[in-house]
């Protein structure tokens, strides 16, 4: 069963992105709203619904570590593993805005985070915690990042070409491919989990990897699915602005909910994951302002995919 739901999730998640990819590329052509919006809000959300799906989940559960973990592997993943492939797919150009606007704003989001989440370390107390108040404060800030993505359509234009068909395609019939491709998303993530999750507990593999790699990776496999289908379309606009949005959506509005319904404990070994969320930030702001400006090319790709994987083999088998 366990590699059924595998197989199963993977078929889900091709056919819903390319569901969602087109929905949403209609609607931006149809609306006049840019590429990058309807990344930054509508297929940045949609794709991570798994992330918070499971948060909430292990909230409510009690696995809180599994919460804070599973958004800051998957924050690592959709920058080193989803752009790096997209990179290799298909050379991607980042705007001028997301380079000045999203990809700093993703930074900031993670560096709140780790001011928020080591009281041990700046008030002295004896415990971390992300509080009900900081999730409070969190989804502070995602209101008012939503609220900025959606002023950029009054002043982006689109400047991608859309196919006939989309550009022609009846809004209701686009709305209908976004809410399948969200739901087939969140259903197709969700099946690669619990398969996975069964695989490695079939093999003896502690929670801590399974959390850290393959829930992690689950839930981040929506991302990737849409952002290589909008890539490989030429689409590269909604393929950075699609990762650039999850990754302030899984910590401000993610972790914010996850937060105000449960307060999550925070163990100080998982700063080293912040640490890599901030540098795998950084790597990028460095490669866009390198080589060919605002153009991530195939062997900077290649380097991110390899740099996510040693991190990934140091962080499961190194003990901190």
């Amino acid at each position: 069963m366990s590699y059924l739901f595998l197989t199963a999730g993977f078929v889900f998640l091709i056919k819903s992105a390319d569901c969602l990819v087109n929905g949403a590329s209609a609607i931006a052509k149809k609306f006049k709203i840019s590429d990058m919006t309807i990344g930054l809000t509508v297929v940045a959300f949609g794709s991570s619904l798994p992330e918070l799906f499971v948060n909430i989940v292990a909230s409510t559960q009690g696995s809180t570590g599994v919460a804070t973990g599973n958004i800051l592997g998957s924050n690592i993943a959709n920058i080193l593993l989803i752009l790096g492939i997209c990179g290799l797919v298909k050379p991607l150009k980042v705007p001028i805005g997301t380079v000045k606007a999203e990809i700093p704003l993703g930074l900031l989001a993670v560096l709140v985070l780790a001011v928020s989440v080591n009281d041990q370390f700046f008030d002295g107390y004896r415990y971390s915690l992300l509080s009900r108040s900081d999730g409070v404060v969190f989804l502070g800030f995602f209101l008012i990042f939503f609220h900025y993505s959606f002023s950029l359509s009054k002043r982006e234009p689109d400047t991608e070409e859309l196919d006939e068909k989309l550009v022609k395609m009846h809004w209701g019939i686009s709305t209908i491919l976004i809410l399948i491709g969200i739901a087939g998303l969140a259903g197709g993530a969700e099946l690669i989990v619990r398969g996975a999750v069964g695989i490695a507990r079939s093999f003896e593999v502690s929670d801590e990897i399974i959390g850290l790699t393959i829930v992690a990776i689950g839930t981040s496999l929506p991302e990737l699915a849409a952002s290589v289908v909008a890539a490989y379309k030429g689409q590269s606009e909604m393929a950075v602005g699609n990762v650039a949005g999850s990754n302030i959506f899984n910590i401000f509005f993610v972790l914010g909910i996850s937060a105000t319904i449960k307060p999550l404990p925070f163990s100080p070994n998982n700063n080293l994951d912040i640490l890599m969320v901030i540098f795998a930030n950084i790597l990028l702001l460095i490669f866009m302002a390198t080589g060919r400006k605002r153009l991530l090319d195939k062997w900077e790709g290649g380097f991110m995919i390899v740099l996510y994987f040693v991190y990934l083999f140091f962080r499961t088998t190194i003990k901190i």
